[in-house]
């Protein structure tokens, strides 16, 4: 057999496939799998093998090579020579003859062959194998197939018995497919689709490469895994080399294997088509009409073979995308200068953009004019007020590179204004690349400064890795009160989101503030105050809200620094935190146009982000959803970092959609946050998954998980418990795993500060853990009468989803004091209240049987607490005292402890009593 190489573990994301294969085979006894190279073929086709072989079947598996196309009878050779003696028994003679002719066992010229001997005896191989076993046999890389081993394998499958069944894998692009006619008309096709950007998270993770550079990697690969991991690591080697592992990865790097994946891709459309796609490649906006206009007459007939290779998608206005972002790039990169130059000229002369005409005229030449670099200064310049910032980033370095050496101030003036343009745009590539050229050049400390700055707030959520750059911004600054106000600004950032430090962040914002004032700069004295005022409520100071009614008087229209630093936007934030909802998202529908105008992708997500939560709080789940949709197909355009996206649709699909779904949102946005040194949003990512492990019956887990979160906040020294509700969570957990009394500790402490900072939502919040944690100790009557008065508060509050969760509550606290009446009646109520909210997993919750415990058997055994009745099942089930502990997360002394009281509560003395009492319990609910 020809082995395939090249190909690396691509699996992720094809359970769905590989059913859709068996399900085809078992049906049709055929089936066609269709892909672009790298597409995870390969990945499939083994795992359904790998099936098959445990099912005892005959697995014959026949992989060419490129090569083999040229080498008659190559294929056919080895598929034979991996075949069982056995099968070859009975054979008659020239039929065994022929075959050892064809494997090379025996010489003779091949025009003496006996040709109908082979083809009968590859059919009676195929026979004699099925008499034994079903067969299974895969044909992978169909269409390197040798004509010659195609018609013999094609006489053979139609006359083999259905015991034989046929798997073809082939790219489908450029050049005519063979599957079909070796499988017959009418063969289910499965085409292998791209994998989107979460799977291409979880692929990146697999391979040890960073998984928040999933959005960029999954634009640049179209989803195609083999392109995905090549891109991944020439991005992880790129940023190794330039400084020891970035936070931010500069552009892609189409180089090295990624190159050579995507040549391959574009090697599939013709030679003309491929002219036309370098013209698609270097214009901003392709339209077939575009192309027409710039020398492409049979635009429309070329982009179709580019389109059936799968390289670009053609929309009915005429409009081109590239299925993979790095394919433009690979285009330009291999096309020669003077075509490149060519084709920029063309298209200066027929586009309709006169900012995408100067562009293209600047791109067409390759040496300094005044005059050109003016023209290509305003354009950067109106692309600046339509908000469009990373061209005009790009804009701004080309016009550098386009002025005369006699010019070296406008020279120096333009690459600052280009840095600056790169760090609003979060575009970290451009901003290093403009900030490396500043200072290479006699720039003055305050150019230097405002360059490195740009460097800064291109890093998004990851400043950890730029203590360098925060250094050499300070001692530039020195003595400017003015620039030490910016450094200072992005300083306090950095102790907030890298450090966890509220206590220096809201002492860097100080100094900042004091700088800004003694240089008359408003607008940086605005956002240090509400520096220090986001600081002081997070370290429960009441004097915060009058330290943002100060920054809001201060005259900041235009914040250059991004609406997310604004006074307005933290007047926002506290608003959320005081559930006053109605208030937040009226002022977030204000700001939500205006950010968009600005062009800052940042400051877009952060409104986003607000919107989501608030509508989450206010019961407007399906509005939620689709907010944290828009925000992470935001960060994946714009390269931002995930880590917030994916925390946003966690707690979207923890409310609206799907735990599991919120579950793998959540890790990501933990794996993401930790590699960025993010502080903020890896301790809401485990909140958000630790809200799933509680609420799917996973109490060990969650106690876990959320006691993560109690330590990052206290490390970060956070007092108010509004701004993270995790507390409530973690004494339900508690209570759960059989811990009521560090439940009771936990609330008592947490709600003296909450009291005393008037958070009437997370007193409420507390109230419902704390009528689980008297359920626990025995008061039954007062925790129900302590739910009831929740649940009541939650509705004055307008906090519907709240409500629900208290509801449930109920009904637990009912049913385990067996009163199954009232008990349906709160679980009616909280179906009723998540229904209307479109809180899909909470609704299945509360209508799931079994009620009182989201349709967990264990809530069956009503004596016996949350955690003793999940030991009770496992043990029943015939784990040992060892596996139940390491399942549950306890010690095995724990989980003997607790066993004896199971036994005593429910008057058992073996496992098998303790299975039957159970058994017994469960068939008492239904």
């Amino acid at each position: 057999m020809v082995a395939a190489t090249g190909n690396a573990d691509t699996s992720v994301g094809q359970d769905e496939l590989v059913e859709a294969v068996d399900r085809a085979l078992n049906a049709h006894g055929r089936a066609l799998l269709t892909g672009p190279a790298g597409a995870g073929k390969t990945e499939v086709v083994r795992a359904v093998a790998a099936a098959a072989a445990t099912r005892r079947e005959t697995v014959l598996r026949l992989a060419p090579e490129a090569a083999d196309q040229w080498i008659p009878e190559a294929s056919a050779a080895a598929l034979l020579a991996t075949v069982p003696g056995a099968a070859l028994e009975r054979l008659s003679g020239p039929q065994r003859t022929a075959i050892a002719l064809l494997c090379r066992e025996a010489d003779a010229p091949r025009a003496g062959r006996d040709h109908v001997a082979l083809r009968l005896a590859v059919l009676e191989v195929l026979r004699t194998l099925a008499d034994r076993h079903p067969v299974l046999l895969v044909l992978d890389n169909a269409q390197w197939l040798d004509a010659e081993s195609t018609d013999l394998l094609r006489f053979a499958l139609r006359l083999t018995p259905p015991r034989v069944r046929v798997l073809v894998a082939e790219c489908v692009q450029g050049g005519a497919p063979v599957g079909e006619s070796l499988c017959g008309a009418g063969t289910p096709a499965i085409r292998v689709p791209p994998l989107g950007a979460d799977e291409i998270a979880e692929l990146l993770v697999r391979h040890g490469l960073p998984a928040r550079l999933a959005g960029r990697i999954h634009q640049a690969s179209g989803g195609n895994p083999r392109l995905a991991l090549a891109l991944g690591h020439s991005l992880a080697e790129a940023a190794g080399a330039r400084d020891g592992g970035a936070h931010h990865a500069d552009t892609l790097p189409v180089s090295g294997q990624a190159r050579e994946v995507a040549r391959r891709l574009l090697a599939e459309a013709p030679a003309q088509a491929r002219r036309t796609l370098l013209l698609a490649a270097l214009a901003a906006r392709p339209t077939t009409a575009l192309l027409r206009r710039a020398g492409r007459p049979d635009a429309e007939a070329e982009l179709a073979e580019a389109e059936r290779a799968a390289l670009v998608r053609v929309a009915e206005d005429g409009s081109v995308e590239f299925t993979a972002g790095a394919l433009p790039t690979a285009l330009a990169a291999d096309a020669g200068w003077p075509e490149r130059s060519a084709g920029h000229a063309a298209l200066a002369e027929a586009v309709d953009d006169p900012v995408q005409a100067v562009r293209h005229r600047a791109l067409a030449v390759d040496t300094p004019d005044q005059w050109l670099a003016a023209e290509i200064t305003e354009a950067a310049a109106v692309c600046r007020r339509r908000g469009q910032r990373a061209l005009a980033a790009e804009l701004g370095l080309l016009a550098a590179e386009r002025t005369p050496s006699h010019l070296a101030g406008e020279e120096l003036a333009r690459l600052v204004t280009a840095a600056e343009d790169a760090g609003w745009a979060g575009r970290a590539d451009l901003a290093r690349r403009a900030t490396r050229a500043v200072l290479a050049r006699d720039a003055s400390p305050a150019s230097r400064v405002r360059a490195r700055l740009a460097v800064i707030d291109a890093a998004g959520q990851a400043l950890g890795a730029l203590d360098e750059t925060f250094a050499c911004a300070m001692a530039d600054a020195a003595g400017d009160p003015s620039l030490e106000a910016a450094v200072q600004l992005r300083i306090a950032w950095k102790h907030n989101l890298s450090d966890g430090d509220p206590v220096r962040s809201r002492d860097a914002a100080a100094r900042a503030g004091a700088l800004a004032a003694l240089g008359g700069d408003q607008v940086a004295e605005a956002m240090a105050l509400t520096v220090r005022a986001r600081m002081g409520r997070i370290l429960g100071d009441p004097g915060a809200e009058a330290i943002l009614a100060e920054a809001l008087a201060l005259p900041a229209p235009e914040v250059p620094l991004g609406m997310r630093n604004a006074p307005q936007y933290l007047a926002v934030r506290h608003a959320l935190f005081d559930d006053r909802l109605d208030d937040a998202r009226r002022q977030l529908m204000v700001l939500l146009p205006a950010v968009q105008r600005t062009g800052s992708a940042e400051d877009v997500f952060e409104v986003l982000r607000s919107l989501t939560e608030v509508e989450l709080r206010s019961g407007r789940c399906t509005a939620a959803s689709s907010r944290a949709r828009q925000a992470l197909e935001l960060t994946i355009e714009a390269g931002l970092s995930p880590g917030p996206a994916w925390y946003v649709a966690a707690m979207a699909e923890a409310n609206g959609g799907s735990f599991a779904r919120a579950a793998g949102y959540a890790r990501r946005g933990i794996q993401a946050s930790y590699e960025e040194h993010d502080q903020v949003f890896l301790s809401r990512s485990l909140h958000a998954l630790g809200l799933v492990e509680l609420a799917t019956g996973e109490a060990a887990k969650a106690v876990a998980t959320l006691r993560r979160v109690a330590e990052l906040e206290a490390a970060q020294k956070v007092v108010d418990p509004s701004i993270l509700r995790w507390h409530g969570e973690l004494a339900e957990a508690l209570v759960a795993a059989d811990a009521p009394e560090e439940a009771a500790r936990l609330l008592d402490s947490v709600r003296t500060v909450a009291r005393g900072l008037g958070r009437t939502g997370v007193v409420a919040a507390l109230d419902r853990a704390r009528g689980l944690c008297l359920s626990a100790q025995g008061e039954a009557d007062a925790a129900v009468q302590l739910l009831e008065a929740t649940a009541q508060r939650f509705e004055t509050l307008r906090l519907p989803l709240e409500r629900g969760r208290t509801l449930l509550a109920l009904a637990r606290v009912e049913r385990r004091r067996r009163r199954r009446a009232p008990a349906r009646v709160a679980l009616l109520a909280a179906a009723e209240v998540f229904e209307r909210a479109g809180a899909t997993p909470w609704t299945e919750l509360a209508r799931e049987p079994a009620a009182g415990e989201g349709g967990r058997p264990e809530a069956a055994a009503a004596a016996l607490t949350e955690a003793e009745t999940r030991l009770a099942l496992l043990v029943s089930q015939g784990a040992s005292n060892q596996e139940a502990a390491a399942k549950l997360f306890l010690s095995v002394k724990t989980v003997e402890a607790r066993l004896t009281r199971i036994y005593q509560k429910l008057d058992v003395r073996s496992r098998a009593q303790l299975a039957t009492a159970l058994a017994t319990a469960l068939r008492a609910t239904r």
